[in-house]
């Protein structure tokens, strides 16, 4: 028995009824891609998740409302690793400093300078004799559903402002007001942006929409004048606010993007627990400020796929005194120290990393290591700073292994976020390896953690694949996972069974692996037709790989 199901990029595929396979009695399900959207989602939300996705990467029109002064005119620019998550893009802060207290520039009403206009008139430039000029990374909106749902009082259970209990680290809530919030309602937790300056990812999509786009809403009806020039602001704004208005189903610009960042599933961590360097991690400090795990609010009005959630940020979500790594700005109750911590789920994929990104290139774990000495030599993250680096080489390896698990998406052996051929490869060699554990690389496909790679993880691999499922000899299940059992034999490596009669590897139909195949690849390559031998839809490195595993005579 056969069905249709989409993968975790939500391309359709034909799978094999699970039924027939020991996974039907397990209760295990894949992590979602990084990008992706949760599990569990309805189909109403589903249809909101992915309306918002495209609006996030729209560009926004001046006719529409956009500017007259912005840092970019979509979300998706700056939120781009991936779609939704971490960038590479920067802003600028500004401001004057005096007798050590941050201070907005004279006439400005905010630090954020905003480095494009919609003309040469409206634009605006950070003065020269700003004593005060910073830059900051976008943050990520990964997951930020789950991490509103999270109840305040699981926050304020990690606040130690005093220290203390005198291990060095005074975390403590900012108490903001949501943009939306009724007046006279109570405070909430702040917990996103630098600063843990908002609480709700609706007051984010809102205060965002106005500041980086200039799209001024219900929630931030004044536009930003250039300079604080009001005069200017007059001329140049032409478009009356707030300019989001609702569509054609009554729903705003920031309600549908606040619809896909809240849908948006937080990153996988492969494998999910149980590694060496995790131990490391809280044995040095680490987790002091990133600490682990949440469990999100039990509130009936949360969706299915919300509620009642054991998440891991590794993140406290709390201010914390930063000594030389602050960016001496003040936001609210923020002080010119204090920084919040950021989440680490997707820091493998996080380049350059740090609100400033001052580690920024080179391989993951020169990025990862200059970011950590980078917490000292004061303030609250010197102590843990100064604990890695007298780690030996071999526990530093092994911390940096545990980092590098977060946002590794199950059975992604070579880290690119793609499950293919050369994965299941991978997956191969680690069924005939037998026992493995959370340190050892074939814990990448050992998703329930049971200690060896079996057939519940290999039906697991063919959910995961990114390709086409094939059945070449009918027997009811893909043909991976019958090579992968020894159901079926693959001497020739091509990831069909040699029984079915078929050469992936031979290009040129002509029953050999050779020379003309090699050359069709290369003839071929970034295009498709024959040369693309995994019909993939490109001709790319597994191809050629292929080509190179089934060298000689077809079987």
């Amino acid at each position: 028995m056969k069905q249709a199901i989409f993968n975790s990029f939500g391309t359709t595929i034909i799978v094999f009824a699970l039924c027939q396979s020991a996974l039907a009695q397990q209760s295990v399900t894949l992590q979602p891609r990084i990008g992706a959207k949760l599990n569990g989602l309805t189909a109403s939300q589903i249809e909101r998740f992915e309306t918002g996705k495209v609006l996030y990467s729209r560009p926004v029109a001046i006719e529409e409302g956009l500017g007259p002064i912005l840092n970019k005119s979509n979300c998706g620019s700056c939120h781009s690793n991936p779609l939704g998550g971490w960038g590479a893009i920067s802003v600028t802060r500004f401001g004057m400093e005096n007798k050590g207290a941050f201070e907005l520039y004279p006439g400005e009403s905010q630090s954020l300078a905003q480095s494009l206009a919609n003309s040469s008139f409206c634009a605006e430039l950070v003065p020269a004799d700003a004593t005060i000029v910073r830059i900051r990374l976008t943050n990520s909106s990964m997951a930020f559903g789950l991490v509103e749902a999270i109840p305040d009082v699981q926050l304020t259970a990690n606040e130690d402002p005093l220290d203390i209990n005198g291990d060095g680290v005074s975390g403590r809530v900012h108490w903001v007001t949501p943009l939306e919030a009724a007046p006279g309602s109570p405070l909430r937790a702040g917990r996103f942006g630098w600063k843990a300056q908002i609480a709700t990812v609706l007051s984010f999509s809102s205060d965002a929409s106005r500041n980086e786009m200039g799209l001024t809403n219900r929630f931030s009806p004044i536009e930003n004048a250039p300079n604080g020039d009001n005069a200017r602001l007059t001329i140049c704004d032409e478009v009356a606010d707030p300019e989001d208005v609702v569509d054609a189903n009554g729903v705003g610009f920031i309600d549908r993007i606040t619809d896909f960042q809240r849908y948006l599933a937080p990153p996988p961590q492969t494998p999910k627990s149980g590694m060496d360097g995790e131990l490391l991690f809280e044995q040095v400090g680490c987790a002091k400020c990133h600490v682990s795990q949440f469990t999100t609010s039990t509130a009936s009005s949360l969706e299915d796929s919300i509620r009642s959630k054991t998440i891991r940020p590794y993140c406290d979500f709390l201010l914390h005194d930063m000594g030389l790594l602050a960016d001496g700005i003040s936001d609210g109750n923020a002080g010119e120290a204090e920084m919040r911590t950021p989440t680490l789920w997707g820091v493998r994929r996080r380049d350059p990393m740090l609100h400033n990104g001052s580690a920024a290139g080179g391989s993951f774990t020169a990025r990862v290591t200059a970011a950590i000495a980078a917490h000292g030599p004061f303030g609250e993250g010197a102590t843990s700073a100064a604990a890695f680096a007298a780690l030996s080489a071999v526990e530093k390896t092994k911390l940096v292994k545990f980092l590098d698990s977060l946002g590794r998406a199950e059975f992604d052996f070579d880290g690119d976020n793609i499950v293919d051929i050369l994965d299941f490869f991978a997956l191969r060699t680690c069924i005939d390896q037998g026992k493995t554990n959370p340190n050892n690389d074939c814990a990448i496909a050992d998703i329930d953690q049971n200690g060896v790679v079996n057939s519940i993880d290999v039906d697991l691999f063919v959910q995961a694949f990114n390709g086409e499922i094939l059945d070449c000899n009918n027997n009811g299940f893909a043909d991976l996972r019958d090579i992968a059992l020894g159901v079926s034999q693959d001497a020739n490596n091509d990831g069909i069974p040699d029984d079915c009669g078929s050469c992936q590897a031979d290009a040129s139909g002509d029953q050999t692996v050779n020379g003309v195949d090699l050359a069709i690849i290369l003839s071929g390559w970034a295009g498709s037709g024959p040369s693309d031998v995994d019909q993939s839809g490109v001709t790319d490195g597994i191809d050629l790989a292929i080509v190179l595993s089934g060298w000689g005579a077809c079987p």
